[in-house]
């Protein structure tokens, strides 16, 4: 059986809890590198070959305390279901994998480097084998330690980026997972499915004849004539893992590709759509913890079946759940072994798509000029691309069955092209692996204009590097 070193996570913690206290996490990039970190870790470990694959789950509450600031407003109430941070730590050959979902907006920046590593801390790996994912729902908080710095060093209240409830939030999630291994659990089949979604899913941009982008269907959309016209293109398809001990499931994988909302700026928070249809399925499902991922929905929404009433979260909650179901019933169980579980986690580096002047010059107005905050994040990520850090792009293999961690809000081709470059593979994608890139845009994208196109600020030759990325993991 594998036997694991048990590391001090004291130091990793202490950090965490002096910034819970209202100290802000010191530098604008994170106090452990990558290299650092795996140089330091790996002496900490000792593993052997595990006899068969080990699975833990966790799932806590994600919903701040009201009076705290959601994305856009501050909370002054939570929907009956609240929020979660749900995810699974897989253990075989070689070190523990944590996979977790939240039901947020986004961990960017700096954030994705301290939950990295106290999760790390907490299963006993390394932060490159550790995925912090959000389903991206607009009525719920956002954490991004490096904006809450570079507010309060020019005397402005963060409101939205304050990181207090995240912090403790984290403390809590650490404790989670750490207590979770004490209740693994033998995996000795992998089920996959797939089922196609009805009624959900419908592309963003809406096109002319000569190709151009002539209006956006967002998520609500109010025009009758938007909604008349054609889907899109979208992946229809929804894929689902689940783990085994023989014949007792332990956890279900759900992945699909939309933004998450069905009406948002309400001040309540809320899992939205995709949050309820996964209760749905938890409730059908009770003995296997469900955990949803968003797949790569940058360009994707329900704007064609949602006119903004609120009726319609329950009804498209109902069609997700029913696609989840199916998948569910579409399930092919394999045995599988330790030798079958594989991770690798490829760093990129995305090139800012203005040049340095144009982000020292939005940096620095962004100092003089404060009250809109969201104006540090995007040079914040591109100092930090400059600085050395890196996107994470990570596969989870087993057997024949590929799963891919994308960063940002990535277009919904990069999803179909995966898919089609290894069709002899099952092949699943979670997007919104760290947001702080905003809209990953195609190359095709930057001639067609739109709005993903105005805001995004990542460069057209993304799509070279990312496909490349892609095509590596799924060698």
């Amino acid at each position: 059986m594998n036997k694991i070193k048990k590391m001090d996570r004291r130091r990793f913690i202490g950090t965490i809890s002096a910034t819970s206290a209202g100290m802000a996490i010191s530098g604008l990039t994170p106090a452990f590198s990558k290299e650092a970190a795996s140089n330091d870790l790996s002496t900490e470990f000792q593993s052997e070959e595990n006899e068969a694959i080990q699975i833990s789950t966790f799932d806590i509450d994600a919903t701040p305390p009201v009076g705290s600031y959601l994305t856009y407003e501050p909370m002054i109430g939570s929907y009956d279901l609240g929020l979660r941070a749900k995810g699974i730590v897989l253990k075989g050959a070689g070190m523990p994998v944590v996979l977790c979902a939240i039901d947020w907006i986004g961990v960017n920046n700096e954030s994705q480097d301290v939950f990295k590593q106290v999760l790390a801390a907490s299963a006993h790996t390394l932060p490159e084998r550790v995925i912090v994912h959000c389903l991206h729902q607009h009525d719920a908080p956002i954490c991004d330690f490096s904006v809450e710095k570079a507010l309060r060093e020019v005397d402005v209240e963060p409101k939205l980026y304050d990181g207090t409830h995240q912090r403790a939030f984290l403390l809590r999630l650490s404790k989670a997972v750490e207590n979770s291994l004490e209740k693994q659990q033998p995996v000795t089949h992998l089920g996959t499915g797939k089922a196609l979604v009805s009624e959900v899913a419908s592309n963003r941009r809406v096109l002319n004849e000569e190709g151009i982008v002539v209006a956006t269907r967002f998520t609500t959309c109010t025009d009758p004539e938007l909604r008349a016209k054609p889907e899109g293109l979208i992946d229809p398809e929804l894929t689902l893992l689940s783990f085994w001990n023989e014949d007792k499931p332990l956890a279900v994988l759900t992945f699909y590709a939309t933004h998450p909302q069905s009406y948002y700026r309400q001040g309540i928070a809320c899992p939205d759509f995709p949050g309820i249809a996964r209760f749905y399925r938890q409730l059908s499902v009770p003995d296997a913890l469900h955990v949803h991922f968003n797949g790569a929905g940058g360009n994707i929404g329900a704007g064609k079946y949602n006119d903004g009433s609120h009726e319609n979260r329950l009804i498209l909650a109902k069609r997700l759940a029913e696609g989840m179901e199916k998948a569910w019933k579409n399930v092919t169980k394999k045995r599988i072994k330790p030798a079958d579980l594989d991770w690798e986690a490829l760093p990129v580096a995305l090139p800012p798509r203005y040049d340095d002047a144009e982000w020292e010059r939005r940096l620095n107005e962004a100092k003089e000029k404060p009250a809109l905050a969201d104006n540090f994040s995007d040079p914040i990520w591109v100092m930090r691309q400059k600085a050395g850090f890196r996107l994470a792009l990570s596969c989870l293999r087993i057997g024949k069955t590929r799963v891919l961690f994308m960063p940002g809000e990535l277009f919904v081709e990069y999803q179909l092209a995966a898919k089609n470059y290894r069709k002899d593979l099952d092949v699943s994608m979670a997007a919104y692996c760290d947001v702080s890139p905003g809209y990953i845009c195609t190359k095709e994208a930057f001639l067609q204009g739109g709005y993903e196109v105005d805001v995004s600020i990542v460069a057209p030759e993304a799509e070279d590097i990312l496909m490349d990325a892609i095509h590596k993991l799924l060698k």
